[in-house]
């Protein structure tokens, strides 16, 4: 326990003698990140529409069975799946004349379902805010006519339309900077530590005692 104890405080030594080297590298570390946050990143926008497919009623009444409204739950993953075909997405870029591939568009979408529901939310990221907006809006669009032809399917609503996003998602700034931050001090302390391994010199006399295993006869002061 002295034992371990002691090391302790060495390594404690050693960081409090070298400390300048991991305030160096924290410093360069979250100056990279800033700029690379503020100036050369650039802001992706989030635009989101919601939709509901329509769950048809029995024949003759204004009720909805409860195997119906499954049926619809499992249809809306369905559609989750063809939002993001090659046909629906090809549609859009042509609509809205993109100048994007299909792998590119569907790269910026992303499709979810809220569980036990019959609701469908689509995102769009695009680094031009106006641009994810119209696209979220198109993709209902596209996707009503494409579902009824390959199935002859319920319809879908449109619940929210994604409206122009003014707040970027992306960098988030505030956190690259912690985690360059908290970076540039672990590689301070690896640099560190690293530097007093290589380093062999013996510079106390319990330096002698824990490496050669030999007892100390007496010490030359540095002036006669």
């Amino acid at each position: 326990m002295e034992e371990e104890v002691i090391d302790l405080r060495e390594y404690f030594s050693i960081i409090k003698k070298k400390w300048y080297i991991m305030a160096i590298l924290c410093i360069i570390c979250v100056a990279i990140s800033s700029v690379y946050s503020f100036f050369i990143a650039k802001p992706v926008y989030q635009a989101e529409t919601t939709l509901i497919v329509k769950t048809e009623k029995v024949e003759g009444t204004n009720t909805v069975s409860s195997d119906q409204i499954k049926t619809t739950q499992q249809l809306a993953v369905t559609y989750g799946e063809i939002i993001k075909s090659r046909k629906v997405l090809e549609d859009v870029i042509k609509n809205l004349d993109l100048k994007e591939s299909y792998g590119s568009l569907s790269s910026k979408i992303s499709v979810s379902t809220v569980t036990d529901t019959q609701i469908i939310k689509v995102s769009v990221q695009d680094t031009d805010n106006d641009n994810a907006a119209k696209i979220a809006n198109e993709i209902p669009t596209v996707f009503t006519e494409e579902a009824i032809r390959i199935a002859d399917a319920n319809g879908v609503e449109v619940i929210d339309k994604a409206q122009v996003p003014t707040n970027p998602v992306a960098p988030n700034k505030k956190m690259n900077i912690l985690i360059a931050g908290v970076l540039g001090i672990m590689v301070g302390l690896f640099s560190i530590f690293l530097m007093e391994f290589l380093n062999n010199k013996m510079r106390t006399p319990q330096d002698i005692d824990r490496t050669l295993g030999l007892p100390l006869l007496g010490v030359i002061p540095e002036e006669l």
